[in-house]
């Protein structure tokens, strides 16, 4: 999320330009899911630059961007660690994994069967689903997408957790002042994190 169409956009086609250069520098097909991760972010930024663009509502943009932001990162982040991770690390993974899995289906069915609005709260957009148990869903959201980087048995990919869950807190605060959303300020900063990581990883040996 960022604080106007222009950021969005500028930021979301960046985003998506790194990506590129993760998916095109990919040396192990496994490594592949991670490693577009960046394309997904931008594609996100992009989409909510639609959504500042309408002035919010409950349109087919706002439906995109719930969709990515809430039952498909929370999938996608554990199961491209796991796929990345060695075999020793590979059991461990399965607890953030699960904690995905379960964190999301109700999202999925939430999106499903009720609506999800966005509106214009200053310099951030806010979006609105009722969603029962919201706690335990953040909490499972959490442990799959920052627990299965700092699991990961990569020291980049701990590294990439850190930032994650520091960014979360200090963008969660700064968005609950209606103050500025920066989000996508650290999926940048992220994106080019990952770049290092898959220009670091080793080839299959045959």
């Amino acid at each position: 999320m960022c604080w106007s169409a222009t950021a969005d956009l500028v930021a979301g086609t960046g985003i998506a330009v790194v990506g590129m250069a993760c998916v095109a520098r990919v040396r192990r097909v496994r490594d592949l899911p991670l490693a577009a991760l960046p394309l997904l972010l931008g594609a996100h930024q992009i989409i909510e630059s639609v959504i500042w663009g309408s002035g919010g509502g409950a349109g087919p943009a706002t439906l995109a961007w719930a969709v990515i932001a809430l039952p498909l990162l929370p999938l996608w982040v554990p199961l491209g660690v796991l796929c990345a991770a060695p075999p020793n690390a590979r059991r461990r993974l399965s607890v953030p994994l699960a904690a995905g899995i379960a964190t999301a289906v109700p999202l999925a069915y939430a999106l499903a069967t009720r609506s999800v609005t966005a509106g214009i709260r200053g310099h951030t957009l806010g979006y609105v689903l009722d969603l029962p148990h919201s706690g335990l869903l953040v909490g499972g959201y959490l442990l799959a997408t920052v627990g299965s980087l700092l699991l990961s048995g990569d020291r980049l990919l701990r590294w990439l957790g850190v930032l994650v869950a520091a960014g979360a807190a200090v963008c969660a605060a700064l968005w609950r002042l209606e103050f500025i959303s920066a989000w996508c300020a650290f999926a940048a900063v992220c994106s080019v994190v990952l770049l290092g990581w898959v220009s670091r990883r080793p080839v299959d040996r045959p």
